[in-house]
């Protein structure tokens, strides 16, 4: 009952893989100011890891976000269509010549990606020399064990041998521990399959304010007013974000 009343009444019931869902919680954000103030904090940092210069930068899974507000000329994309993205396209068959972007960006898609393989390897592909993958995505700490677990739709499945998922939806098939493998458990085995990733940035942050904002599916605990306090307090726990935090910052550098 208690959880039911938290759904937040625009996507309640709703069919995650529908892209009407996808569509919806881009009015969500817009509207959830707590919310719509963390992913303007997430571009930022995005934006702050690109490189300077020319050159394309393609964001995945941009249906439901406004990143295109912070990059100048952002190629957002989705697997299906949506009213604010500009390519439909797979991140396993990127549609771009070699060494074309500058960059690839993503807010909680990662762990969507059904074979995180071939977005890799297409990556090395299609990003310039000195270019990056940044991205900010679900972690795997003794804190989001216990929330991720209890209090989220998504698997949370850091104990799996494999980085691949399950055949599912386009949305539904999901691992929020797949980053947190690839990139901290398995991190031997990825340096060694894919040598022109270098691991630049892991940055554990957020504790609590994506919980207490509802994210994009729950109701908001607190107003937008408390943004900037509760940013503060966070800042305060930084040292323990080892344990505490929710999602991580990471970057990868393109070397030759």
């Amino acid at each position: 009952m208690f959880k039911a009343w938290l759904a937040h009444p625009l996507t309640r019931g709703l069919d995650i893989d529908d892209p009407l869902t996808t569509h919806l919680r881009h009015q969500i954000i817009q509207e959830k100011s707590f919310l719509r103030q963390i992913y303007q904090e997430w571009y930022r940092a995005i934006v702050m890891a690109l490189p300077a210069g020319q050159g394309a930068v393609l964001e995945l899974g941009a249906g439901g976000g406004f990143m295109s507000d912070f990059v100048t000329d952002l190629i957002t994309s989705e697997l299906f269509y949506c009213p604010n993205i500009r390519a439909v396209l797979d991140g396993s068959r990127l549609p771009f010549v070699e060494k074309s972007l500058r960059g690839i960006v993503m807010t909680n898609v990662f762990h969507h990606l059904p074979q995180p393989k071939l977005f890799l390897a297409e990556a090395i592909r299609c990003v310039r020399p000195g270019g990056v993958v940044a991205m900010i995505e679900p972690w795997v700490t003794s804190w989001s064990r216990f929330v991720y677990t209890r209090l989220h739709h998504e698997p949370f499945q850091p104990e799996t041998l494999s980085w691949e998922l399950p055949t599912s939806g386009p949305l539904s098939g999901a691992n929020d521990a797949l980053p947190w493998i690839i990139f901290v458990r398995d991190r031997l085995k990825f340096e060694q399959e894919f040598r022109q990733w270098q691991i630049e940035l892991i940055k554990p942050i957020m504790p609590f304010r994506y919980l207490v904002s509802g994210g994009i599916s729950l109701r908001s605990l607190v107003p937008g007013w408390t943004f900037e306090f509760l940013r503060r307090i966070e800042n305060k726990l930084g040292r323990w974000n080892d344990q505490l935090a929710m999602f991580a910052q990471i970057v990868l550098r393109r070397v030759d």
